[in-house]
């Protein structure tokens, strides 16, 4: 028997601004899945968004993971370098026909509340997007560790989806199958809220010929009004200078237990190394986490 090939997850952060929060539940608990399983964690940044990208905030979260001890083991990746790797896949699925080229604007699919279907007859744009083909009936499923049993109709749900945006940026399902493919990603482990992407990513990946990962999916975090921190105003950033409280407070969104060693430790690296001794998968909760909750005895520390 083969063995089994090594554990490889990873953290994507998007450069829309500094590391909040929630965006550190993610990197501690997918670091954390690696370190327990021994493989490696790597960290990719998301920039295909130029618009909503924020000069210097890929630097800048980059700075803050390595000051909260969460150091990528090997090169960190950007997909903004990596188009050629995203046009090959799209040329490929082009010509075996499960892509084409679609000039409905949003405003025609509208009545459809965006979910396409079928191209709108003599619909012509200077810009089309290119979307998946997804046939009527493609149920896809996967088992979430965390989540149980997930599935879905793509094709009533989602629709034939955009790999490639009228715009001309690379959609972040295509993006997001081909890196983790490239970079050999044995496990993602990312938020609740990307679990509607998951059934679209694994087709990509059977279209493409690309083999499937696992996927586990993290609690959300809320604000006081049940808003994803993200999302909402209260998404304030870490503060690079204070990791230890923003650390603490994202062990017990992962739904961890109290540990007296862990909180008197005095530095991230002793921190991380307790939590990885202690850390327990099976205690990850389901639902949505408050912000608040979070914070029992422990003030997260963020700045304006």
């Amino acid at each position: 028997m083969p063995a089994p090939a090594p554990y490889r997850g990873r953290f994507a952060p998007s450069p829309t601004g500094p590391l909040h929060f929630g965006s550190l539940v993610a990197a501690l608990g997918s670091w954390l899945m690696a370190r327990r399983a021994g493989g490696q964690w790597l960290v990719r940044v998301e920039d295909l968004d130029p618009p909503r990208e924020v000069p210097g905030a890929a630097d800048a979260q980059l700075a803050t993971l390595r000051g909260f001890g969460l150091h990528s083991d090997g090169p960190v990746v950007r997909q903004s370098d990596r188009g050629h790797l995203y046009r090959a896949a799209l040329d490929r699925l082009l010509a075996g026909g499960d892509a084409f080229v679609c000039h409905c604007s949003r405003a025609a699919l509208s009545d459809s509340g965006g979910i396409h279907r079928r191209c709108v007859p003599g619909a012509r744009r200077e810009d089309p997007a290119i979307r998946l083909r997804v046939a009527d009936g493609t149920l896809v499923g996967f088992d979430d560790p965390v989540h149980g049993r997930i599935e879905q109709d793509v094709a009533a749900g989602v629709g034939d989806f955009v790999l490639r945006r009228a715009d001309g940026p690379w959609a972040y399902q295509l993006a997001v199958v081909v890196d983790d493919a490239a970079q050999g990603i044995s496990q993602v482990v990312r938020g609740a809220d990307l679990l509607d992407s998951t059934p679209r990513q694994i087709l990509l990946q059977q279209r493409l010929g690309l083999p499937t990962p696992g996927y586990l999916h993290l609690p959300l975090v809320l604000d006081e009004a049940g808003h994803k921190l993200s999302k909402s105003h209260a998404a304030l950033a870490v503060d690079p200078a204070a990791p230890m409280q923003a650390l603490s407070a994202a062990w017990r969104v992962l739904g961890q237990a109290d540990g007296a060693a862990l909180w008197a430790a005095s530095t991230p690296a002793r921190f991380l190394a307790l939590a990885t001794e202690a850390f327990d998968p099976a205690r990850i909760p389901r639902g949505p986490v408050a912000l608040r909750a979070a914070m029992h005895n422990t003030a997260v520390a963020c700045r304006d």
